[in-house]
């Protein structure tokens, strides 16, 4: 099997570059973010998140997590129910960001990614695969942006959904949960020393896409794969 690791900062295109990345190359996508922004998405709709990370934790026993695949299309299902539509709001993102520096949620969902990847050729993104998740991923991308650039996208997102935005809350709200993701104590947010680093400002997904497919492209060719 084949793991290809992408990383990098929220509003970095990860997810759609990730996506877009893995049709190309017939693999799986796999959302890891998504998978955090569930377990946030239940705290939120049962009071838990305010209450402290020994609540949250007590929470997971309630709770359960996991990956299904419609048309190679990933959903997220939270206790059988897919909230796949309803976890990119501004709430559910910082929601995520909270929980995911809380160790224990980062080992509750760590074997189901582990294990998706050991049964599948995969694309898998998040904020730790390269380092964490998958450190012996054949491929590892660190993509970034500017936060200014970030913040735009997500804005941009929020509107075509019909959701109100502000973008100067957008940004702060991303500079933010830039800071809990680089400076958590569980598997920080960080370049993994052999990933290849890819700033996407400025580019169209079209650009970026083309630049990881290369990156990954010549990496596969030069392990022979």
């Amino acid at each position: 099997m084949v793991a290809v690791a992408i990383d990098g900062p929220a509003g970095a295109g990860k997810s759609t570059i990730a996506k877009r990345v893995a049709e190309k190359l017939g693999f799986i996508y796999v959302d890891t973010g998504a998978m955090y922004r569930a377990v946030g998405l239940y705290m939120l709709e049962n009071g838990v998140l305010q209450k402290g990370s020994g609540c949250i934790c007590a929470a997971l026993n309630e709770i359960s997590v996991s990956i299904a695949f419609a048309s190679g299309v990933q959903r997220v299902m939270l206790c059988g129910r897919d909230v796949t539509d309803s976890l990119r709001s501004e709430s559910v993102s910082m929601a995520a960001s909270n929980v995911s520096s809380i160790p224990a949620v980062r080992s509750f969902l760590l074997d189901s990614q582990r294990g998706i990847a050991a049964e599948n050729n995969v694309v898998m993104d998040g904020r730790d695969i390269g380092t964490v998740v998958l450190p012996d991923a054949e491929v590892k991308i660190f993509l970034t942006a500017s936060p200014e650039e970030r913040a735009k996208r997500r804005y941009d997102e929020l509107l075509s959904k019909g959701e109100k935005a502000d973008y100067q809350s957008v940004l702060s709200d991303l500079k933010k949960r830039d800071m809990n993701d680089t400076t958590r104590a569980a598997a920080p947010l960080a370049q993994a020393e052999d990933a290849v680093r890819i700033d996407t400002t400025g580019n169209t997904l079209g650009q970026s896409v083309a630049v990881v497919l290369d990156a990954v492209g010549k990496r596969l060719e030069s392990l022979g794969r």
